[in-house]
């Protein structure tokens, strides 16, 4: 594991990423008048935000927007695109974790990130991730 992203930049991201999907999803929800009182809107809106930061980052060699404005990525432990499988692991069984534990889970993998010399989360280490500052190799053959 190489040049390991620690806990600011990888923050930065998430919020960046958040704030993102929130403009999206109420945009969308403003042009088609959308009741947001109603369970189904908030499941969807769940929905919607758990297929960008899973659905992106499987196919975006790792990057989510926020995360290539930032030049960080997600990638498996030795390296490679971390794919479908490692993302839906990543995301939702870590939001599972953080959840069902009232967000001392999150506590915990925030201390992990930094003070971990390879800044691995609960959630990075259920996956078999880590997000690094390396390029996709793609990426480097370009330039």
């Amino acid at each position: 594991m190489s040049n390991p992203a620690g806990f600011w930049v990888r923050l930065g991201a998430r919020v960046l990423d958040a704030l993102l999907v929130g403009m999206v999803v109420a945009t969308v929800l403003f042009i088609f008048q959308v009741d947001t009182t109603s369970g189904s809107t908030q499941t969807g809106e769940s929905i919607a935000g758990l297929a960008y930061f899973i659905l992106l980052p499987a196919y975006f060699y790792g990057y989510t927007i926020a995360k290539r404005v930032l030049n960080i990525r997600v990638v498996k432990v030795d390296g490679s695109k971390a794919g479908l499988w490692p993302m839906i692991i990543r995301e939702v069984l870590g939001f599972f974790i953080y959840s069902v534990t009232f967000g001392l889970a999150a506590i915990a993998s925030a201390i992990m990130v930094s003070v971990r010399k390879d800044k691995r989360s609960l959630h990075d280490l259920l996956a078999g991730t880590y997000v690094t500052f390396d390029e996709p190799e793609a990426f480097k053959q370009m330039s």
